[in-house]
């Protein structure tokens, strides 16, 4: 796991620690171990874990200003980073890691202090603070985190879980593993009705996921589509990202524009004429630059 610190607009970054995900030795059931070994870099789940993990609740969505410094665009392994900066359906599938004991107590890209028995993770491009239910799609089993730090770096990773979390989705015994992220919009999560016992909680989670079906559905018309490349409170942000861009000259594809709306500077690329035209440029352009991007049915105006 790293740590990202950010010392200027994309002019260095300041990486500290490393891990790649702990490599488990052990075959025994997913309960936390109390040996040493068999851990990247000495890593692990602590010698002293809580008595029953899975009843750590939830991370709880809720609307939070994001932070500035680490919602800036930034470079990690000599790879370039645009991160999110305001909310758009999101789900990826990919490889799910965790970081534990030589991370605990230690500081986020936020500041805030990493509690390997708390519900959180890294993303290199969801907004932080900002929230994401994770599913083991080989169990089904999933969780609600909150993404409060930068990373994983390494090609194949789409995230970096608590140790708790990796816990409560049996990642935790094996050191990483296949997994399905979902950004959840806090404005529709606090708009739900709240219920006080176990079997409506339950209850809730799932209308919790419907209606990120819902948002992710709305977006879907026989409007023109547009690519959302990035949406930046600074405008010399938008500027380098719509330089960048430009600079990669791929044929073929409709104007890429830089527009004012809602208080950000949207970068965007249409219109297309299909959903297939807008998600294989969408593809490429992620292929030569690590960045969220979404398709999106209306131009910002």
């Amino acid at each position: 796991m790293f740590r990202v610190y950010f010392l200027g607009f994309l002019l260095l970054s300041l990486l500290i620690g490393c891990a790649s995900g702990p490599s488990f030795k052990n075959d025994s059931v997913p309960a936390p171990s109390k040996k040493g070994g068999g851990y990247y870099l000495d890593d692990g789940p602590g010698d002293h874990p809580p008595e029953n993990i899975d009843e750590i609740p939830n991370a709880t969505p809720k609307v939070e200003p994001f932070h500035g410094r680490a919602n800036q665009p930034y470079i990690a392994l000599d790879n370039k980073y645009v991160p999110m900066t305001s909310f758009y359906p999101y789900k990826e599938r990919g490889v799910a890691s965790w970081y534990g004991k030589r991370y605990h107590g230690k500081k986020t890209s936020i500041g805030e202090v990493y509690d390997m028995y708390s519900m959180t993770g890294a993303h290199t491009t969801l907004p932080i603070p900002c929230y994401v239910r994770v599913t083991n799609t080989e169990n089904n089993k999933s969780v609600i985190v909150r993404i409060n730090d930068r990373g994983p770096f390494k090609k194949d990773r789409v995230i970096d879980l608590s140790f708790a979390a990796a816990y409560k989705l049996r990642l935790s015994d094996k050191g990483s593993g296949p997994v399905e992220v979902e950004l959840i919009d806090p404005r529709q999560f606090s708009a739900l009705k709240k219920t006080p016992d176990v079997l409506n909680e339950k209850i809730q989670e799932k209308d919790v996921a419907t209606a990120q079906v819902k948002l992710a559905e709305e977006t879907i018309s026989t409007e023109p589509l547009y690519i959302q490349a990035g949406a930046f409170k600074n405008e010399k942000n938008a500027d380098l990202l719509l330089k960048q861009l430009l600079d990669m000259k791929i044929e073929n594809t409709p104007p890429f524009k830089k527009q004012f709306s809602e208080d950000l500077f949207h970068v965007v690329i249409g219109p297309f004429n299909s959903k297939d035209e807008a998600n294989n440029i969408a593809d490429l352009i992620k292929s030569k630059i690590k960045i969220s991007i979404f398709v999106v049915t209306k131009e910002k105006n």
